[in-house]
């Protein structure tokens, strides 16, 4: 038996867009722990678009927004497995179409959204297998290392991951009156993948952050499904209910003494 013991346990991955996203480093890893693999996309085309890269694993079609797909797709995996022992959730949306704006001038559409696609569906998503899943079932979704520094272009984001961090000790909390179901996080530093793209002047924003690491050099999408991986496997039996930090140091080195001295241009 391997540390991780995964091998032959049924994953749903959600939320795979490319090759560089989080979610498909997960699924790699999971594949060669030999975990049964099972992908949920948003839409038909990415569907289509993904199937030679996740081969051979299969791949369903669920956008999180509609309650009624989320069903069809519990249906769907039901039919083929009789458990269910892992959830990743690696799915999140702002609308950035328009720009970047004031805070202060987000809409309710988009805001609520956010929430919706980026929250809410975890809660929708776990009620839905909660049959399905093992006792000792593990979720695990995907956050950010802070929701409390108001990073200006991150806008709304910020506010519905912190719903999500939240979220997850209610859905703890609350799988725990009839499992052991365990609900947890990676709070990712910046990363460097499609979706942070679409954010305006997060170039910058990632450059600075990997100069604050302490060993001035950026996370890794690899280091983030390492510890998704970990926490999916009964090694970490023990943690529940947690937002694991995974950002090189960043957090505790905002007074390095160089970056105090390029920001204050002292010679």
């Amino acid at each position: 038996m391997s540390f991780l013991n995964l091998e032959n346990k049924n994953i749903l991955v959600a939320g795979v867009a490319n090759k560089k996203s989080v979610a498909f480093h997960i699924g790699k890893i999971l594949q060669n722990e030999g975990a049964n693999i099972f992908y949920s996309v948003r839409t038909e085309e990415r569907k289509k678009q993904l199937k030679k890269l996740l081969a051979p694993s299969p791949i369903y079609v669920c956008d999180v927004e509609n309650e009624d797909e989320i069903k069809i797709l519990q249906k769907a995996l039901s039919a083929e497995v009789d458990t269910l022992h892992g959830l990743v959730h690696s799915i999140a949306f702002a609308n950035y179409a328009d720009g970047l704006k004031p805070f202060h001038e987000t809409s309710k559409s988009d805001f609520l959204q956010s929430i919706d696609v980026t929250c809410y569906s975890l809660i929708r998503l776990t009620d839905a297998f909660k049959d399905l899943f093992d006792a000792k079932a593990s979720v695990v979704t995907i956050s950010i290392s802070t929701t409390s520094m108001a990073a200006e272009n991150y806008g709304y984001m910020a506010p519905a991951k912190a719903a999500l961090d939240s979220s997850l000790c209610f859905l703890a909390k609350s799988f725990s009156s009839f499992s052991n179901v365990r609900f947890n996080s990676v709070n990712a530093g910046l990363l460097k993948t499609s979706a942070s793209a679409g954010i305006p002047g997060y170039v910058d924003s990632y450059l600075h952050a990997e100069e604050l690491t302490l060993r001035k050099q950026a996370l890794t999408t690899q280091e983030v499904a390492n510890c998704v991986v970990f926490l999916l496997g009964e090694c970490s039996s023990g943690i529940n209910a947690q937002g694991i930090v995974l950002d090189a140091g960043m957090s505790i080195n905002y007074f390095d003494k160089d970056i105090v001295k390029k920001s204050r241009r002292i010679d």
